[in-house]
């Protein structure tokens, strides 16, 4: 079967787009082809700085004809139906419609559509300009007198299609003067000559003599395993960046490891601070010495040329810069040594964090007061909780957070360390913005889970105050991400902490009640009102609904709260039916709640248990519906006659006692043994008892048994929302 090889030669592409455009490549062709009629067997993409290439494999050589029969309007019908008829079915006039007798609903017109098939190569000579033209890039432009867009100048284009067993033809299109070809190009400096290809395997091999590594994830692999071996010659390690490895692949087409090295006085410097000073200025990696766990005074650079000297010239060129870098670095460095964090904070007064939630200033009173407030709910000593949030933003206006924003937080504990701050404040200056992802670490130490916790809620309250949230596509302020934060450091670290209670805490601090309703305060640039604990602040501008913003709040921890047990492989029906209950905002208690009542509903008791509830939940539900009201009081003993009855209202009783001191210890697993203890009673009960009976006092009584039963599951979880 035939295959196809498609390469679109241009200037250098920037290494963040390449790989997203290969597969933007692959997907809008291959959906070209099949939307026409042509299937394929397998297809791959590559990209280097100059190139995109698509091969596809297993292609049909063609489409096969096909025949439609479009229903029309009924004749007689308006001629304006008439027309878009024969317009969606691309006929000239009614007459070339067919008329249709139906007996029931009369005579109307029907289009038969055929189209005949067609050549594959046909096909792709069609659609390619459009994709071309329409290429999904971030960024593009024009050059010289065309009006095609590309991301850089679009030299060549390969396109040949053909069976191995047969020379390819070059399928024929052209685009804004290139006309496509089988002619591409090597490496710009070691093998500049034009040479024809031919298909995949052809085209790789020519490539690879002309100094060009097609396939981006060999390129890494051929720079982490030299640069590994460099440095293991050296008896050090590769400090490994899958990041940075992703951009440098993109950046060469026949990567050449090499080393430099920079002097050793520049290692005084905190080791973050030289890794992200060469990785942004020379998109260098560096190494480290196994035996002290510091770095080395080695780098890792990765040329683009097999160099006459060696790489001497390049190397040199790297170090030089990099020389230059680090010096600015210690610069920064010295100059942030010489002023202790605290005599930073006023410069937080003038940074605006948001125009309706105040300065970066006053966001640091507000942390203030909310982590003392925390500390004491997660086990924080309260003073230390209070220092930590005092500092936490202060290496914000340091020269070396200015420089590198990536290093916030970090730079502040090591300032911290320096001046002899405790170990526990230090390490919260560092962590109270963890975990900023789902694979990041959450923070241990009881300080900085109250400064975190603090933080995050200050962030989720305050914009909910103001009623900026998350939507569907947008969250600028990562509030998911916050949220998902609080919930791991409350579960991570097993605190029993009532969400509704933190919330509060954080909204008191940020609003005031005292005015007629609860305000929150907004950034005064002119300073005329200030507070020494919470920095530069305005008149309250804001006002909210206090009672609402909790209670939308609680919600969006619970929907989080869902996502993240749902990834945990938790049902989503179980977390609704805990939820579901009153007072549900201890997360720790929802989540060993849910997962005993998991347990509880694998077992054959659980199960059948189960099926009896939504059995008599739809009884109760159609009688309720009928009546328009709901069932409830107590059954009265004088009206259980029959022994199966009798039995239920006896285990009802006993079982919600079980249930409510086993809750009352928090033994959910007990809770769930009681409420087993109902399985038999209830599958007797259905067994024996006819519910609605003809005596009304006697239907009554035992629909009564059956809202027992509904209210007795409740104190566990809301069945009704459970599946199955």
């Amino acid at each position: 079967m035939p295959d196809l090889l498609l390469e679109l030669f241009s200037e250098e592409i920037p290494a963040r787009m390449q790989r997203r455009a290969a597969e933007d490549l692959k997907s809008l062709v291959t959906n070209a082809l099949v939307e026409a009629g042509v299937t394929y067997e397998g297809a791959k993409a590559f990209s280097t700085p100059r190139r995109l290439a698509l091969h596809i494999a297993g292609l049909t050589a063609g489409s096969k004809p096909t025949r439609e029969e479009r229903k029309g309007p009924r004749v007689g019908s308006p001629e304006k139906a008439l027309e878009g008829f024969l317009r969606g079915a691309g006929l000239a006039s009614i007459d070339e419609a067919q008329v249709v007798s139906d007996p029931k609903k009369g005579d109307f017109y029907v289009a038969v559509i055929e189209k005949p098939g067609r050549s594959t190569a046909d096909i792709i000579a069609e659609v390619m300009p459009g994709i071309v033209r329409g290429f999904p890039w971030p960024k593009s432009m024009r050059w010289g007198g065309g009006q095609l867009r590309w991301v850089r100048p679009l030299h060549s284009i390969v396109a040949t299609f053909g069976p191995e067993t047969e020379e390819p033809e070059v399928v024929p299109f052209e685009i804004d003067g290139i006309v496509s070809s089988n002619t591409t190009r090597g490496h710009r400096f070691m093998a500049p000559d034009a040479f024809e290809v031919r298909r995949l395997e052809d085209y790789a091999d020519k490539l690879e003599k002309a100094k060009v590594v097609l396939d981006a994830d060999r390129r890494k692999d051929i720079i982490v395993n030299d640069a590994r071996n460099r440095a293991m010659a050296l008896g050090l390690e590769l400090v490994e960046d899958e990041g940075l490895l992703e951009e440098v692949a993109g950046l060469v087409e026949w990567p050449v490891v090499l080393v430099g090295s920079f002097d050793e006085a520049f290692l005084e410097l905190p080791d973050e601070v030289i890794r992200l000073t060469i990785r942004a200025n020379q998109k260098c990696f560096v190494m480290r010495d196994p035996a002290t766990g510091r770095l080395s005074n080695r780098f890792v650079a990765v040329s683009n040329i097999v160099a006459s000297d060696g790489g001497a010239t390049i190397i040199a060129g790297n170090e030089k810069v990099i020389r230059a870098r680090l010096s600015d670095a210690r610069f920064f460095w010295e100059t942030d040594l010489k002023a202790p964090l605290e005599s930073r904070l006023p410069k937080l007064e003038s940074v605006v964090f948001h125009r309706l939630l105040g300065s970066q200033g006053s966001r640091v009173g507000f942390l203030h007061e909310i982590s003392r407030e925390i500390a004491p709910l997660v086990g924080a000593d309260v003073e230390k909780a209070a220092r930590a949030a005092r500092l936490a933003k202060a290496d914000l206006p340091t020269q070396m957070v200015y420089e590198f924003p990536e290093l916030q937080g970090q730079m502040g504990r090591t300032y911290a360390e320096l001046q002899g701050e405790d170990a526990s404040v230090a390490r919260a200056i560092e962590e109270h913005y963890k975990p900023q992802g789902p694979s990041d670490e959450v923070p241990a130490d009881p300080v900085a889970v109250a400064v975190a916790l603090a933080d995050k809620l200050l962030l989720l309250s305050g914009f909910w105050a103001i009623d900026e949230k998350p939507t569907g596509s947008k969250d600028p302020f990562a509030l998911r991400r916050a949220a998902l934060g609080v919930i791991r450091i409350v579960l991570e670290n097993e605190l029993r902490l009532r969400m509704s209670s933190a919330v509060k805490i954080a909204l008191d601090a940020i609003s005031d009640p005292d005015s007629g309703g609860y305000l929150i305060w907004g950034y005064d640039p002119d300073g005329k009102h200030s507070d020494p604990d919470k920095g530069v602040i305005s008149a309250p501008i804001t006002r909210f609904s206090f009672e609402e913003v909790v209670e939308d709040l609680l919600s969006f921890f619970a929907d989080r709260l869902k996502v993240h047990l749902r990834e945990q492989g938790a049902r989503h029906d179980l977390i609704d039916a805990v939820f579901a209950l009153e007072g549900q905002d201890d997360l720790l208690m929802v989540v060993r709640r849910v997962e005993a009542l998991g347990a509880f509903l694998a077992t054959e008791d659980g199960a059948n248990l189960l099926a009896g509830t939504k059995r008599g939940a739809n009884i109760l539900r159609a009688e309720e519906k009928k009546d328009g009201a709901a069932i409830s009081g107590a059954p009265h003993a004088d009206h259980l006659a029959e022994p199966a009855e009798i039995a239920l209202a006896a285990a009802i009783d006993t079982a919600r006692a079980e249930i409510r001191d086993a809750l009352s210890r928090e033994d959910f697993a007990g809770a769930m043994t009681a409420l087993a203890g109902l399985r038999a009673p209830v599958d007797r009960f259905f067994d024996d008892i006819l519910v609605n009976a003809e005596d009304a006092d006697l239907r009554l009584n035992r629909l009564r048994l059956l809202a027992e039963i509904r209210e007795a599951t409740r104190e566990v979880a809301d069945f009704s929302k459970i599946a199955g």
